[in-house]
């Protein structure tokens, strides 16, 4: 009796360890399948959109993949990783430092174009893995868990098996002795049962009731048992089924949404939503750009021309808004809208803004090489920027909301942006921005003019500025500051002078040609009492 029970128990043993392993193994091969689907799932991107032969969406892809990767680890020991056609590591969602020995033999499994389920060395760790490779990155894939964790249920098993099996044959051969004859046919139907269900993992299995006494008691508790496991069973599978499948969804949904709504955006959407229903007043930076004369070069192009250029042009101006911390609000036919300083605020928000249309401006240059080198007209842009209170949040019906910015201060970026064009300056900034705190001397600015909204009594002054000044434009710009301080104390004479040197400095500079007739035109008649200066801006 004393040799079938051990050889039970080692059975059972055996079947719980094939049972972890099964899911264990099938659990890495499901992460594996996924990682490859959405691997796929890029390569398609790249392919569709003519995007192979660029590395640079071929890397954004490698990235992506990797982020992906990221997302499937779910403990401290597991590891997922590529390795190039060289052997050497491609991607790796955690430290890892493979010896020559152990990329010797990754590399002969690479060339081998082993795939599936093995045992692995990494990093001087042992480890099991399944691996696959991805031949339109040119990787080896592989998602791999430490041995001795992977194991270590199993190891789990053996050892408290032993210690009941150890258990409960010193407490059989007390029973056997007293109670054999009483009890031996009840408890064996009773390990029937835990054999049976031990090995196929089946907790309905029952067992038959012969005698109303001690025996029978023990019967009836075990299929109680087992009847309760079997549904905590169930529902545990049903559980972690939905909770799978819901993960996958929200993932999906979340890499859909980012591609129309800003991460930042999402995010607080997500943590919040009740907040984001409720609109609010706050201090940001609102950026506008609009290509100019767009309309006559769009006249002369084929509408899936203007299309792709566009969206080319878009690609860029976007990218260095993001990289500013900014946040693409809407597109207005060919114009850009950008606001920084939500939902995430920052300290240099007036700051970064500047610096986005700075990049923008300078960006236009290498986008303006390959419009010509294709044969296709150049763009010209002109930016508007203003700090100041708007009202933000989430504006519209049930039916369509938008997360967006209103209030005077996003209509006066746009005014401001309108101006580019009369004062031929690509970029003119409101006071409020040129004034920022952040700025401290960071940048050379310079005063174009004093304006007034129209139906507003509000004066502002307006700038434009540069990242580095020649020696004559350094000059000059002192001049001009110079000459505006006496034109608006009314010395006329002596500000025209100082105008003409800065014309002397920089022929043909708008601003400063203005200012010359300006004061012509008071010299001959002179402004009333009340005299600001402020010009109403009449441009939209």
């Amino acid at each position: 009796m004393i040799a079938p029970l051990l050889l039970t128990g080692f059975v059972a043993s055996l079947s719980a360890r094939n049972g972890i392993t099964s899911v264990a193994t099938s659990l890495l091969a499901f992460k594996m399948d996924d990682l490859v689907n959405y691997a796929n799932s890029q390569w398609s991107i790249l392919v569709e959109n003519n995007f192979v032969g660029n590395q640079e969406y071929v890397d954004a892809a490698h990235s992506a993949v990797s982020s992906y990767a990221q997302t499937l680890v779910r403990g401290d020991s597991e590891l997922v990783f590529a390795l190039d056609a060289n052997g050497k590591i491609a991607m790796t969602t955690g430290p890892l430092s493979l010896t020559d020995a152990e990329s010797g033999e990754l590399a002969r499994l690479r060339k081998a174009g082993k795939a599936g389920w093995m045992t692995i060395k990494a990093g001087g760790v042992e480890r099991v893995a399944q691996a696959a490779p991805f031949e339109p990155f040119g990787w080896y894939l592989l998602v791999t868990e430490k041995r001795d964790t992977f194991y270590r249920a199993t190891t789990e098993i053996f050892l408290r098996t032993g210690l009941i099996l150890s258990a409960s044959l010193v407490l059989a051969i007390v029973l056997l002795i007293v109670f054999s004859y009483l009890m031996i046919k009840p408890l064996r139907i009773v390990v029937a049962a835990m054999r049976e269900i031990m090995r196929t993992n089946d907790l309905s299995r029952r067992v038959e009731i012969l005698y109303h006494d001690e025996t029978g008691e023990l019967g009836h508790s075990f299929n109680l048992m087992t009847g309760e496991l079997d549904k905590a069973y169930q529902q545990m599978k049903q559980y972690a089924l939905s909770e799978a499948i819901a993960k996958h969804k929200e993932e999906k949904t979340r890499n859909i949404f980012e591609k129309y709504v800003p991460p930042e955006v999402l995010d607080e959407v997500l943590g919040n939503p009740e907040k984001m229903l409720v609109g609010r007043s706050d201090v940001l930076a609102i950026l506008f750009s609009d290509i100019r004369q767009f309309t006559t070069i769009s006249e002369k192009m084929a509408p899936d021309d203007v299309v792709t250029e566009l969206n080319r042009y878009f690609k860029v101006m976007v990218d260095i808004i993001d990289k500013h911390k900014g946040v693409v609000d809407k597109y207005i036919g060919d114009a850009i809208m950008a606001y920084f300083g939500a939902p995430k605020k920052h300290d240099d928000d007036a700051f970064q803004s500047v610096m986005a249309g700075l990049d923008m401006i300078e960006a236009l240059d290498g986008f303006n090489a390959e419009q010509r080198r294709q044969g296709k007209p150049p763009f010209s842009i002109g930016v508007g920027i203003h700090y100041g209170v708007v009202t933000i949040g989430n504006m519209g019906t049930d039916k369509k909301m938008d997360y967006t910015v209103i209030g005077d201060t996003v209509n006066l970026a746009s005014r401001l942006e309108g101006l580019t064009k009369k004062y031929l300056e690509p970029l003119v900034i409101s006071e409020s921005a040129a004034r920022h705190r952040t700025f401290a001397g960071k940048l050379a600015c310079r005063q174009l003019d004093t304006v007034r909204v129209k139906g507003k009594e509000n004066r502002i002054r307006i700038y434009t500025t540069r990242r580095h000044l020649t020696d004559k434009q350094e000059q000059a710009w002192k001049v001009h500051a110079e000459a505006l301080d006496l034109y608006y104390k009314r010395d006329f004479t002596a500000a025209r002078q100082g105008f003409e040197q800065v014309l002397g400095l920089m022929p043909g500079d708008r601003c400063a040609a203005m200012f010359v007739h300006r004061c012509d035109e008071n010299v001959k008649t002179p402004p009333q009492e009340g005299w600001t200066g402020a010009i109403v801006m009449e441009e939209k």
